[in-house]
């Protein structure tokens, strides 16, 4: 299982941006998606999830300016983010879990992990 992020880049406050997690090797169709998010000497936290049922989540910091969606067909994630501000600015990660069923805030622990894209906003 692959996981593969990109679409991240320098971009001024207020702007947009759409990143991509792109899965190879199992079937988009069984899997909760969640996006996380690490800036430099901060914690990694979580920002968004889908599962398999298009239910989505977004933590309060996003929530209004952040949206994911999924196509099963391409068997990529997608995370649009609107209004960007510096707070944004950190290495976004997606993350898998089999358990697409479940109610995906609280997965424990997301099983496979792509490498990050890094988001920069800054004027």
């Amino acid at each position: 299982v692959q996981l593969q992020a990109s679409g991240g880049g320098l971009v001024q406050p207020g702007g947009s941006l759409r990143l991509s997690c792109a899965l190879s090797g199992v079937n988009l169709d069984y899997y909760a998606i969640a996006w996380f998010r690490q800036a430099p000497g901060k914690k990694r936290d979580w920002v968004s999830c889908i599962n398999s049922a298009e239910s989505t989540h977004y933590s309060d910091s996003v929530k209004g300016r952040f949206t994911i969606s999924r196509d099963n067909a391409r068997n990529t994630v997608y995370l649009q983010m609107n209004n960007l501000n510096s707070e944004d600015t950190a290495v976004y990660y997606c993350a898998a879990d089999p358990r697409g069923s479940s109610y995906c805030p609280v997965i424990p622990e997301y099983k496979y992990w792509g490498r990050g894209t890094q988001v920069t906003v800054s004027s």
